[in-house]
């Protein structure tokens, strides 16, 4: 439903908000990027873009790192989404051509509305207080990294593309 910039940026936000307690704690971009699975230069792009925008600190030099700058209680999924993503507000009609607007809608623009809805509800609402409140109230820990530095094997991503056909 959106970028990876975009999914990258919450997930390094989520790890800051797991281990949030009022500023004290800093994780570097490489902690951040090996708990996630994550490119550290990436993860330190991503936090330059969060910094500029007000929603980590970050602290140079030995013993720094980055820490989120307000409450998870105060930070949204919509807060990071919008750095990283362009909104467009016209639905993509599945028919091209803007068909949805002339005449009848095409046969799944209600459901695409219902979907756009329930993630803009989801991006609003979501605070990155759930995360400080798994890991450090519910003790829910990731099981492991989605990459590790001995694990060379390219790692098989999900597809959603029609197969093509074997014979």
């Amino acid at each position: 439903m959106y970028g990876r910039a975009t999914q990258n940026a919450i997930a390094a936000m989520s790890r800051l908000a797991e281990v949030y307690d009022g500023g004290t704690t800093l994780l570097s971009a490489a902690e951040i990027a090996e708990s996630r699975g994550l490119q550290k230069p990436f993860v330190a792009k991503l936090l330059s873009t969060l910094s500029t925008a007000g929603l980590v600190n970050g602290t140079r030099g030995p013993g720094g790192g980055f820490t989120l700058a307000r409450d998870p209680r105060k930070i949204t999924l919509q807060d990071v989404f919008v750095l990283f993503e362009r909104e467009d507000e016209s639905l993509a009609c599945p028919f091209g051509g803007g068909v949805c607007g002339v005449g009848d809608p095409c046969p799944l623009h209600d459901k695409l509305v219902n979907v756009k809805k329930t993630m803009d509800e989801l991006l609003l609402m979501t605070k990155f207080e759930v995360f400080r409140v798994a890991y450090q109230d519910d003790e829910r820990r990731p099981t492991k990294s989605r990459r590790t530095k001995t694990k060379k094997k390219k790692r098989s991503r999900d597809s959603y593309r029609a197969t093509r056909g074997r014979s």
